[in-house]
């Protein structure tokens, strides 16, 4: 009896264990390879890393007292975040340490083993990785070259079930710069809103580098829809470790910040407090990144247009883009990687980052400067020609 109750509890514990795995595109990632190793990184999926005086702001913290912060992040800091968004108030803001623990609060709090989960793809890994870690039934809305990385509403709607726990979508896409109308938002809420159970998550982190009039933040839109943001994408401060979840669901809310208690407590004081810095600064901050975005864009615009090798759905929004060497291009894929980075110094990030065919790869065209950019893709045509050549 006791071997009994002793295998019965091990598979217990074995069964309700998070299965944490390292992806493929934090084990490939240039700061895990090495930026030294690196001349013209095109792999990364945000604006230029950036200093604060990039943006003009002082960064004098002597007299900053230290406490223990506000469990739900810094008022001052919640009330920028909120800025310009009724009904969203500052108590609807989460600061969290970046993005990805905001999206891990979400899918332990909504999800377990077997709920179930609809999830564009492909996705920033985390949103697919955390659900699936846990058990969740994950099943993938699969967004297509084919289609022009269109969301197809409809057929997201015939996959709800009953026991549909959470629907999440990221836009502006990573990595291919898709975008949606505000009118599909608007559908995807409409579905939630006549569900018994789903919530809808929106991965929001590009929403500031749209190409015209940004989507308003999707948590004013409904109680039923939550968001996650940050300052490392739009803002190119991933060293400030400042993220977001944002919900109108007073209850819900109250779960998040017990999970994120459980977790961090509260925010670190002196990043929260140069993230608000920052964001009082916004509106010359994305007028910088704005601009820089759209002469690198058109830049990679007038490299592939035409291309005999490369093909690209030109992105809508974001600082990323998911080309693709022609499928009836006959090429040697890992021979083209490997001259890529070792005999030209050039980096991107390969499509099976994101359970992509190979041929696909991301393109960031708003981290590098003007010069490596340039370089960047005088490369790719390089080792491309090269890996046919001896295909």
């Amino acid at each position: 009896m006791r071997a009994t109750l002793e295998q019965s509890f091990g598979e217990r514990e074995r069964g309700a264990r998070v299965r944490y795995r390292r992806t493929l595109i934090e084990i490939e990632s240039p700061e895990q390879l090495g930026y030294s190793t690196i001349r013209n990184n095109l792999a990364e999926s945000s604006f230029s890393d950036m200093r604060l005086a990039d943006y003009g702001v002082e960064a004098d913290l002597g007299s900053v007292l230290l406490p223990y912060g506000d469990h739900l992040g810094a008022e001052r800091l919640r009330t920028l975040i909120a800025e310009d968004s009724d009904p969203l108030s500052p108590d609807h803001v989460l600061v969290t340490a970046g993005a990805a623990p905001a999206l891990f609060i979400v899918a332990t709090s909504l999800l377990g083993p077997k709920a179930h989960a609809l999830i564009c793809a492909p996705n920033y890994a985390t949103n697919l990785e955390t659900p699936r870690a846990i058990g969740a039934d994950v099943e993938a809305i699969e967004l297509r070259f084919e289609d022009g990385w269109r969301l197809d509403v409809e057929n997201l709607a015939a996959r709800l079930r009953q026991e549909t726990r959470l629907v999440s979508i990221t836009y502006p896409h990573n990595p291919t710069g898709s975008m949606i109308t505000r009118g599909e938002l608007e559908a995807l809420v409409a579905l939630v809103e006549s569900h018994p159970t789903a919530r809808l998550l929106v991965d929001e982190t590009y929403r500031e580098v749209a190409y015209g009039d940004p989507l308003p933040m999707a948590a004013t839109l409904s109680p039923r829809v939550l968001a996650v943001s940050s300052m490392s994408k739009a803002y190119g401060l991933p060293g400030l470790r400042i993220g977001w979840l944002t919900c109108r669901d007073d209850q819900l809310m109250e779960t998040f910040l017990a999970a994120k208690e459980q977790i961090f407590i509260c925010g670190a004081v002196l990043e929260e407090e140069l993230a608000a810095r920052v964001l009082e600064r916004r509106a010359v901050v994305l007028s910088l990144v704005h601009s820089k975005t759209q002469r690198h864009l058109t830049m990679v615009r007038d490299w592939i247009n035409g291309h005999e090798l490369f093909e690209w759905v030109e992105p809508n929004a974001g600082v990323v883009c998911f080309p693709r060497i022609r499928s009836e291009i006959d090429l040697d894929v890992d021979g083209f990687y490997r001259a890529l980075l070792e005999e030209h110094g050039t980096y991107v990030g390969r499509g099976q980052w994101f359970d992509q065919d190979p041929r696909f790869f991301r393109l960031g065209f708003a981290w590098p400067t003007e010069a490596e950019l340039e370089c960047g893709l005088e490369a790719l045509d390089l080792a491309a020609a090269g890996a046919r050549s001896t295909a």
